[in-house]
Parts: structure tokens; C-alpha cells; sequence
């Protein structure tokens, strides 16, 4: 990343071509092709990335319209139609509740210890 994406600009391309416009499809492609090489990774496919992305976006809390404007999706429809199933339904949030409600209750949090009185949720 530092031999292509030099400086702390932080609107510079990931992928900066000429004149730092972005560069060609065959040429990220040839890029991409090289680095899989060098990886190890023959099965790994660019757009691979773009799920990466969506995924880590979605698993960091993002809601739909600010994953579908990072994506570019037209709308999120299409953004939900492929990645719905990643974001937490009922079930998993009350999952979650149930176990912070469980780990305070002993004193405990995943950041470390919590001191709260078990009367405190009675």
C-alpha cells in the first residue's frame, strides 16, 4: 500500500494511475492477476473486495443507505438484495441483549470488568 498509495492525502486513490486519475480496468486487472501470484491466492476475485468491503461495513454497525452510497448501489433494494442476511435481525439482538444483561449481571463486560449491583437490574 505505501509503494501505491503515498502521502496522508485522504481523497488520493487506492489504486492511483496516471495524473492520479484512476487506473484502467485492464490495468488494475493485470495488477490484480500479479498480486494473486505473489499471494499464493489463485480463487481470490477482485470483486471479492467489494464483498470484503460491503461485509466490514455492515459487521461495524452501517446501516443499508450509507453501505448502498459506499457500494454505489442505485438504491438499497439491490444493496439488500445481496447483503440482507448480514445484518443482525431480532433474533440477534436479542441474543446480544441477553448476554451484556447476563455479563453485567456477574460483574463482567467484554471491555473488562463492570461494577454494577445485580439490584440495578431488578
Amino acid at each position: 500500500m505505501a509503494t501505491w498509495r503515498p502521502g496522508t492525502d485522504a481523497d488520493r486513490w487506492l489504486l492511483p494511475g496516471e495524473n492520479s486519475h484512476p487506473w484502467h480496468q485492464n490495468s488494475v486487472g493485470y495488477r490484480w492477476i500479479e498480486t494473486k501470484k505473489v499471494a499464493a491466492q489463485p480463487d481470490w476475485h477482485l470483486h471479492d473486495l467489494r464483498h470484503f468491503y460491503a461485509s466490514g461495513l455492515i459487521y461495524a454497525g452501517c446501516d443499508v443507505i450509507t453501505v448502498q452510497r459506499a457500494l454505489g448501489h442505485s438504491s438499497p433494494n439491490v444493496t439488500l438484495s445481496t447483503y440482507a442476511p448480514l445484518w443482525p435481525n431480532a433474533d440477534d439482538r436479542t441474543r446480544t441483549a441477553a448476554d451484556q444483561m447476563f455479563a453485567e449481571a456477574h460483574g463482567r463486560s467484554s471491555d473488562g470488568p463492570v461494577h454494577l449491583s445485580l439490584a440495578r437490574h431488578v
